[in-house]
């Protein structure tokens, strides 16, 4: 999934397909019930072709490509990737961009993901949420801020609905949080009136520190970037390492579906 740290990463090396014309678009080419488009697909080939990106952004779990006021815009259930002239591109996708270099963008969906090409704003709530939010990874996401996101929370949300449910925080997802909840030292599970100020300081601390870390290093190491690398944060809690024992006290890590998700956590260490 795209969270935080895998779009910016993904807008920097968006930079390899900017200034190049755009000779042909497909969309929608191979069905799946869970890909996302603004409209017709069939007419993003309208839209896109002849057009050359002149920047790539990115706004909390969105990487987006511009070409004067026409946007594409991917969201984070989109595995997207680069192929240069020459080598070998899939059959089957969701959106097939080729350039007149012969290069090509190609998107797809696992499970769900939007990719959406327009012309001028985009009237999506939760691409204008992540738009007027600030990013955990600037300054305006300070410490201030995070007591008004609790201030504002229910008491008896746990510790993962506060920081991944209902776009308090746009971008962080279930897959960042692992790792922000153990080295906070909090369980996902735990409620918020039962966190100290001191463990409410650890999760801020965490939310920042963490997020910087994953990003510096091009994204987590159970994601994949334009070229199909794995990024270079090696996640401490996650699908690949869950069945290692913890890295703090070698105890045993648990693995427990809760809020339409696994969550990975020392009950030794998280309490």
């Amino acid at each position: 999934m795209i969270e935080i740290p895998e779009s910016q990463n993904l807008k920097k090396q968006f930079a390899v397909v900017l200034d190049k014309p755009v000779a042909n678009v497909r969309a929608g080419g191979t069905p799946h019930k869970f890909a996302w488009f603004s409209g017709d697909p069939s007419a993003y080939g309208a839209l896109l072709n002849g057009r050359s990106f002149d920047s790539a952004v990115s706004h909390a779990g969105y990487v987006e490509l511009r070409a004067g006021d026409v946007k594409l815009i991917l969201g984070e259930g989109v595995n997207v990737r680069y192929f240069a002239p020459g080598e070998a591109i899939p059959v089957k996708s969701q959106l097939d961009m080729r350039f007149e270099d012969g290069s090509a963008l190609i998107c797809t969906v696992a499970m769900y993901g939007g990719m959406w090409a327009l012309e001028g704003e985009w009237d999506n709530a939760y691409y204008k949420v992540a738009l007027e939010k600030p990013s955990p990874l600037t300054s305006a996401f300070n410490e201030a801020y995070f007591d008004s996101i609790v201030a504002n929370a229910k008491k008896t949300l746990s510790a993962k609905a506060l920081l991944a449910a209902e776009q308090r925080i746009p971008g962080l997802g279930n897959g960042v949080l692992q790792d922000i909840l153990f080295i906070a030292r909090v369980a996902p599970r735990k409620k918020l009136q039962a966190l100290s100020e001191s463990e409410l300081s650890a999760l801020y601390k965490s939310v920042k520190s963490t997020l910087a870390s994953m990003t510096a290093k091009g994204g987590r190491d159970t994601e994949k970037d334009l070229y199909g690398n794995e990024g270079g944060y090696k996640t401490l809690l996650s699908a690949k390492t869950y069945k290692n024992p913890c890295p703090v006290c070698g105890g045993p890590i648990t693995r427990e579906a809760f809020m339409g998700g696994n969550v990975y956590y020392c009950g030794a260490c998280q309490l």
